[in-house]
């Protein structure tokens, strides 16, 4: 010990000094190349177009692999089934699948009454959908079926088609349910194949502009919407119907006023012992008859008044459930294909709608249950769709006298994980306050203009908070960090130095036709020089100056013609004089002549040579005008992503305008998808090369030193667009 300790500051000694010489080598350390613009970039790195694929190419093709493959991708079933772990699976999958089922069994009753249909039709939407998903979906844990957020928007669409009431005083229950299930079931159909379709072109990604923000404060406003409509359940009351917007506050209206009028309430052996149903009007589940019911054929004539909602509720439905799909699939270590996905739930919607069931998504609480009771696989789903259809074929008349005060007490009890993400608002507050209105502006609308328009008020919204936050980025002038080749806001670190006689600026957004203005007028505000005015000050006096000097041509040439005419009017010819004096006259005028000629061109030789010694009495300072404390300015383009034709015609106007003010322009950073476009769109030409743009800022600066005038070779002018 007493060794290990003595050697103990020696080797910690050691330890330091060698750290200290790595730290002394590495300040020694810097790296030499020479400068790069992007003619010597491409010819360094062997630039080339990136070849294009043409995928379009490969589906016109067709062979047995192909299609083999084909077969697979849409059918993952074979691919998995095949391979699936019987000794490691199949309990967990056969728990799960049964507790799910015992969780899809109340909630399929129950979400039937926010569809407004008969409670035995939410029995058909849990087994149809769930088995053809277990062939044809990629996710393993979510539980396809019923759900309350589809039920409540397949809710307010069959109560707008098909009303409650046929007049003010009763209520036909019957011909209301006759009515309703055509409408709900050709829902379905067309839900599903608008999902179809939009999976078999690839366009899964439409989900994209559904953010987290949006699609939570949307499900926050359906639970909401679910929580009232089941309060006319829970207290017994017969209320009007209302649809469209503020038909939300009208129900709650409708309610409080109704609220004496409330009646007890009692479980189903209560209510059987006792018969509620006629003794206090208490709603029962009903009649559930056995068996399945055949396949019917959609009614057509209903498309063009369904093909909105079905839109809106395809979408919802297909976010939702990839969604949850690839949180399960990130947890667990696999891949949700996102097309296959909306492929799957469009089928298990368009067979469904044939055999009678409404549209389907994934429920949230029975996907929780199904991945923590050890579901590894839809073979739990498919467990959970027989155990359903042992209960339609021959349990159901068990339910008959279920109150549906109970359905609306499940529903309401498993509304509670989404009425929990109230508490977003909280967390959006300190995290990001754009994604807070976003959540507010979805909920908000939801709530007042119902399901359908407040979830196109949302997108619509999200879109257009988008182009705003382009239109002001944040703009700066970037300086030096101290002994390094990285530029940094000068406003935020304070030892980042701007290089004398460079600027150097940046947008944290892309350039493009919504805010190439607001880039021009920012980039001429933080150079601190008022462009716009030297230039309007530059015109006029070169205007003037032109002026001047036409009066002085025009002042000396009638001066001249003065001159002639007056000595053409006193010479006069002496008709005496012998034919040899005038001719001696005309040797002597010749030679005169020749020395007076040769006298003019020696001045105008001179006047010329001084002339070019002159300076140039266009520039600024000849002016009289003020001159930019900075000789060239570098454009930071890394942010650059697409550039449009607002974009290039922006760019040389910047050129065009400094240039006035001599003041030398480059650009810098731009990736190669940008130097293509450029060059797609002719930016390149004489006046501005691609000398002018550079592999990053630090190789434009040094550059910018090296040469404090406009690029060697090339032209000054640029045409203004």
């Amino acid at each position: 010990m007493g060794l290990a300790d003595a050697s103990g500051p020696r080797d910690t000694q050691a330890l330091l000094s060698a750290t200290q010489a790595m730290e002394l080598r590495m300040r020694d350390y810097h790296m030499e190349r020479p400068l790069l613009n992007q003619e010597h970039l491409e010819e360094l790195g062997r630039w080339g177009s990136a070849p294009r694929t043409h995928q379009w190419r490969t589906w016109l093709q067709c062979s047995r692999a192909q299609a083999y493959a084909l077969l697979l991708q849409h059918l993952p079933v074979l691919v998995w089934l095949p391979r699936y772990p019987v000794r490691d699976w199949l309990l967990g999958d056969l728990l799960s699948g049964l507790s799910v089922a015992i969780m899809q069994l109340p909630q399929g009753l129950a979400y039937a009454l926010l569809a407004g249909l008969p409670p035995v039709f939410g029995l058909y939407s849990s087994f149809y959908p769930v088995f053809i998903y277990f062939l044809f979906g990629t996710s393993r844990h979510i539980s396809v079926g019923t759900f309350a957020v589809m039920s409540v928007m397949v809710g307010s669409v069959t109560e707008s088609l098909a009303p409650q009431a046929l007049n003010d005083s009763m209520i036909n229950e019957t011909a209301r349910d006759a009515a309703r299930v055509p409408v709900a079931s050709t829902l379905s159909v067309l839900v599903g194949l608008f999902q179809v379709g939009l999976g078999l072109i690839h366009f899964g990604f439409v989900v994209t502009y559904l953010s987290e923000p949006l699609v939570r404060g949307y499900t926050t406003a359906a639970a909401v919407q679910v929580f009232v409509s089941q309060l006319k359940y829970v207290f017994g009351l017969h209320l009007s119907s209302h649809s469209g917007p503020l038909s939300l506050i009208y129900t709650v209206l409708e309610v409080c006023w109704k609220l004496p009028q409330s009646k007890l309430i009692g479980a189903t052996g209560i209510s059987y012992g006792m018969g509620l149903k006629h003794r206090f009007e208490v709603d029962v589940v009903g009649n559930i008859p056995a068996g399945l019911v055949p396949p019917v054929a959609p009614n057509t004539k209903l498309f063009s008044k369904l093909v909105g909602s079905a839109f809106t509720i395809a979408v919802v439905g297909f976010a939702i459930a990839i969604s949850l799909g690839k949180i399960f699939a990130l947890r667990h270590g696999y891949r949700v294909d996102s097309n296959q996905e909306l492929v799957a739930l469009g089928l298990s919607n368009l067979i469904g709608g044939i055999f009678q069931c409404f549209p389907v998504s994934c429920s949230m609480s029975r996907s929780l249950v199904q991945e923590s009771t050890g579901g590894n696989s839809q073979v739990a789903g498919a467990i959970s769709s027989l155990f359903i259809l042992l209960i339609i074929v021959k349990l159901g008349e068990l339910f008959h006298d279920l109150p549906k005060a109970v359905l609306a007490a499940i529903i309401i009890v498993n509304l509670k994980g989404m009425l929990r993400q109230l508490s977003d608002m909280r967390s959006l507050w300190k995290a990001n306050r754009a994604d807070l209105l976003i959540w507010l502006v979805t909920f908000t609308a939801t709530i007042l203009l119902n399901l359908d328009l407040g979830l196109v008020v949302a997108v619509i919204f999200s879109l257009l908070l988008v182009v705003v936050r382009t239109q002001m980025p944040h703009y700066s002038v970037l300086g030096q960090v101290p002994d390094t080749d990285i530029y940094r806001d000068v406003a935020e670190y304070s030892e980042a130095k701007e290089v004398p006689g460079v600027k150097v600026f940046r947008s944290s957004a892309t350039v493009y036709f919504a805010n190439a203005e607001f880039y021009s007028d920012a980039l001429k505000q933080r150079c601190g020089v008022d462009v716009d005015f030297l230039i309007s000050q530059k015109k006029k006096l070169l205007k003037k100056q032109e002026q001047l000097k036409l009066k002085q041509l025009q002042k000396e040439e009638k001066l001249q013609k003065q001159a002639a005419s007056s000595k053409g009017a006193s010479v006069s010819i002496n008709v005496n004089t012998s034919l040899e004096d005038m001719r001696s006259n005309n040797v002597e005028d010749c030679k005169m002549m020749q020395v007076s000629s040769g006298d003019k061109m020696e001045d105008a030789t001179a006047n010329g040579q001084e002339d070019s010694k002159a300076p140039d009495g266009s520039t600024l300072k000849a002016l009289g005008l003020p001159q930019p404390d900075f000789h060239s300015l570098i454009l930071d383009l890394g942010a650059l992503s697409f550039v449009d034709t607002v974009c290039l015609k922006s760019l040389k106007n910047i050129f065009h305008d400094f240039r006035e003010i001599e003041v030398e322009v480059y650009m810098a950073a731009c990736h190669s998808p940008v130097v293509s476009q450029l060059e797609a769109g002719h930016f390149f030409d004489a006046s501005i090369t691609k000398k002018h743009l550079f592999a990053s800022v630090h190789d434009a600066v040094t550059f910018a030193l090296q040469h404090p005038r406009p690029v060697p070779d090339s032209p000054v002018s640029v045409t203004r667009l």
